[in-house]
């Protein structure tokens, strides 16, 4: 006899800290990788967190953080179950996030919607966690060093992870994420999108076993 156990992590979210990242002006979408400060990697993050092949992670929130300036940080929030209009290519998720830039960045506590699915706040990851905290988010930092992440010891839960662009979380961002639960997918430093690609495969997986 086989039964099914559905054993589904209620909500994803992903938080990745773009330390370079251009936070409001114009960017160059021809230059990605230099002058806006590494949204490449940011922009990669958001189509790995919510994009399948066809179709979207309903379930799934990708929260950036341009801290490069000019200006005061800004987040901004792609939220799979109401994201309308986005396509799955770096340079297109590249392109929305310019259109935030064009905007005033929103005092911390307060947002903006810019078209379904997609908003922009002040604050970057001290604000993220506290909000996270207030919605019961269990709270995990992407660390090489950390124990391993088993979804199964997760079932049922809203989980958040933190990871870091392409450089090391800053020691003013480790002392705020002092006291968080720190994981590893394995000894190699992975990147960002690679890292959410692998947690995306064992919460999928984790999501129906079989036994006999």
């Amino acid at each position: 006899m086989t039964w099914i156990c559905r054993c589904e992590i209620m909500h994803r979210r992903f938080a990745i800290i773009g330390h370079r990242a251009q936070s409001s002006g114009r960017i160059n979408l021809n230059d990605l990788a230099g002058s806006a400060g590494r949204i490449d990697v940011l922009a990669r993050a958001v189509n790995t967190g919510l994009f399948l092949s066809h179709g979207i992670r309903k379930n799934t929130d990708v929260t950036i953080h341009l801290l490069g300036g000019p200006g005061p940080s800004r987040r901004v929030v792609f939220e799979g179950s109401s994201l309308r209009g986005v396509h799955p290519d770096e340079r297109a998720i590249s392109g929305h996030i310019g259109k935030v830039l064009k905007e005033p960045t929103p005092a911390i506590g307060h947002s903006q919607e810019i078209h379904s699915g997609l908003s922009h706040y002040g604050g970057g990851i001290e604000q993220t966690i506290d909000e996270w905290r207030r919605e019961n988010v269990r709270i995990f930092v992407l660390d090489a060093r950390g124990a391993p992440f088993d979804a199964r010891n997760h079932s049922g839960e809203s989980v958040g992870f933190i990871l870091s662009d392409d450089q090391p979380f800053s020691d003013s961002e480790n002392e705020i994420m002092d006291d968080l639960e720190r994981v590893s997918l394995g000894e190699q430093w992975l990147q960002g999108h690679a890292c959410i690609s692998i947690l995306h495969h064992l919460m999928d997986e984790n999501q129906t076993s079989h036994a006999g």
